[in-house]
């Protein structure tokens, strides 16, 4: 038994369980983007490709058989953690942008013609836009734009108020990365249902930090990305409703999704492999699912309230600072802060901060309507991980004001 289970314990003991801050003394304020990897999912990594590596469901001996099961497991380790009906809902994919574009390109191409509309939210990510407009221009669909509040609040009201009988899908973040509001999902996805609208919920930021229940929030699609989860990158998770996906066209064509090819025609597998086209990102599933029993054996719940007390202390010091603005303050956050300070522009701050071995994020956030909603070009955004604590802040404020004295002296 893992010996931290479900218990919390010093930040220390947290810090020792990544090897990257062994060797590097760095603020690490960049979870956001991507987290950083304990010393468990590298180890599963190194043990694969050491001693278990071989390509899967093709092979009769007795290596492959074990890296197939070894694949599948991370998949029944998925399914646990969203808590899906089944490991056929559970897609292997090279990250949420990938899923995102395979809903749109498969299951909304089917869904969705002339005239119809799919609404997303004013704070999405660009890989929950772009997908949709490429699939909006095809099919001659229209999209909506449910818009935040001034705080950053997107409610139930301002998704529904845009819902016609011609509104097919509505997709949405759980999570804004660019400023971290909690929107409303499982009562979005219930009102949804009952009007007969798909729904697909972007979890990127709310995977790493809440408890995800599929079942329970009643969207139709989940995704989010595994080097986001504490897990490596080139890999991540598409749920989706089982009697859906089974209506939808393959994605892409070619090895393990099909089920028999002739020149005249071909038929294809099914769920899971019939949206998985030639070899995967076998160890990457396996670390995937090495990252998530890692943050079972924490405790999403102890995750989660660390995160906020962290993220609740960050906003007091940052917010004592003089000439410091928070852009956008939702009601319910997430990992996320993002600010301007003073006439000081995002990547100087960013850059400057970087000498002091502190490392945040600046720029749009891959989220350009969300900064014109809050008429800014950039902000600065620092997101915690689980390795993070009120001295990290403490430290972005202290180097927030060398770089104050910086500009004064230029």
């Amino acid at each position: 038994m893992n010996k931290f289970k479900n218990t919390f314990y010093s930040h220390d003991v947290v810090k020792s369980q990544f090897p990257i801050f062994d060797k590097n003394d760095i603020i690490y304020l960049d979870s956001a983007a991507s987290s950083q990897k304990p010393r468990s999912v590298l180890s599963s990594i190194n043990e694969v490709y050491s001693n278990n590596y071989a390509n899967i469901h093709r092979g009769v001996y007795k290596l492959s058989q074990t890296a197939t099961d070894m694949y599948e497991d991370a998949r029944e380790i998925v399914r646990k953690f969203v808590n899906a009906e089944s490991v056929k809902e559970i897609i292997f994919v090279r990250g949420a942008t990938e899923a995102i574009n395979l809903v749109a390109s498969t299951v909304a191409e089917i869904n969705i013609s002339e005239g119809d509309e799919i609404i997303l939210s004013r704070l999405e990510h660009h890989s929950n836009i772009v997908p949709w407009q490429i699939m909006a221009k095809k099919n001659k669909a229209i999209i909506k734009v449910a818009e935040s509040d001034e705080n950053g609040d997107v409610s139930f009201e301002s998704i529904f108020k845009m819902v016609t009988p011609k509104t097919k899908f509505i997709s949405v973040t759980h999570i804004s990365n660019a400023i971290g509001s909690i929107l409303p999902v499982k009562d979005i996805c219930k009102e949804a249902k009952s009007r007969g609208i798909l729904t697909l919920i972007d979890g990127c930021q709310a995977a790493p930090l809440l408890e995800v229940d599929v079942q329970d929030i009643g969207c139709d699609f989940y995704v989010f990305s595994g080097h986001k989860t504490y897990g490596p990158t080139g890999i991540g998770v598409l749920y989706g409703r089982e009697d859906v996906l089974n209506e939808a066209p393959p994605y892409q064509g070619g090895g393990d999704m099909i089920d028999k090819v002739t020149f005249k025609e071909t038929t294809y597998a099914g769920l899971p492999s019939k949206f998985e086209a030639g070899t995967p990102n076998i160890v990457g599933a396996i670390g995937l699912g090495s990252a998530l029993t890692w943050m079972q054996n924490i405790g999403i719940n102890n995750i989660n309230e660390h995160s906020r007390k962290v993220v609740n202390e960050g906003l007091n010091i940052l917010e004592s600072i003089n000439g410091i603005k928070i852009i956008g303050k939702p009601i319910n956050r997430g990992g996320v802060i993002s600010f301007i300070y003073k006439d000081i522009h995002s990547h100087d701050l960013g850059t400057l901060l970087n000498s002091y071995n502190i490392a945040v994020r600046t720029g749009h956030h891959c989220a350009q309507p969300t900064m014109e909603r809050y008429k800014v070009s950039s902000t600065v955004r620092a997101s915690v991980g689980y390795y993070n604590n009120k001295e990290d802040f403490e430290a972005l404020a202290e180097g927030i004001l060398k770089v104050s004295k910086v500009f004064e002296n230029v």
